[in-house]
């Protein structure tokens, strides 16, 4: 074989062996790289983690819901005091979907979240290129099935999601007022569910 020719089957086998998810010994005895998940039985010679930036956040999570991640990314938009917010976010995270959460709390999230929905409507689930609004449990869970996501949560322990950011500035939103701390005190009495609010700048929820 010409060294032109080798040279050219060693960089194959680079470009597969980087781009490869996992590496096993194949039933031929032979070695595999592969971004698909192994046979059963087979002896795993290495298991990569996603590379940052592919949606994973860094995480090992299993290859369906990466896949899932990969291709169609979750992002929730929410506001202060919303009560379907809330609800929104609590069903995300009892299906176990890695999800980005985007705040609107001052003008200038108010701007930039015109651009995601001009009626001003919280919350907003983003499911790669499919935006819904209102919140409506059957129709986003519908969403994340078409899009590949499990129907129960398959996170691995010690999954960490993104931390909340505002949409604007992209910083964690300002704390708590010191009302909504005593609320929360410990002896307090438990604070009833927050009731939808509308911020002057919102064209309505």
């Amino acid at each position: 074989m010409k060294l032109q020719s080798i040279i050219g089957v060693l960089a194959c086998l680079f470009a597969l062996s980087a781009q490869a998810q996992y590496k096993y010994i194949g039933p031929d005895g032979k070695v595999v790289y592969s971004d698909q998940p192994p046979p059963p039985n087979s002896k795993v010679l290495e298991k990569k983690a996603m590379p940052a930036g592919s949606g994973t956040a860094g995480s090992d999570l299993p290859f369906a819901l990466a896949q899932a991640v990969k291709t169609a990314p979750v992002t929730l938009y929410t506001a202060p005091n919303c009560a379907s917010c809330t609800s929104a976010r609590t069903m995300l995270n009892q299906r176990g979907i890695p999800f980005t959460e985007k705040t609107v709390s001052t003008q200038e999230d108010a701007a930039a979240f015109a651009k995601v929905n001009s009626a001003g409507q919280v919350p907003v689930l983003s499911v790669g290129a499919t935006k819904l609004t209102p919140f409506s449990p059957e129709d986003w869970n519908n969403a994340l099935t078409t899009a590949g996501y499990p129907a129960s949560s398959q996170l691995p322990p010690g999954y960490k999601a993104p931390p909340v950011t505002n949409l604007a500035q992209n910083t964690p939103p300002a704390p708590a007022t010191s009302t909504n701390a005593a609320a929360t005190a410990p002896g307090a009495p438990p604070a009833a569910a927050p009731a939808d609010t509308k911020p002057a700048w919102f064209k309505g929820f």
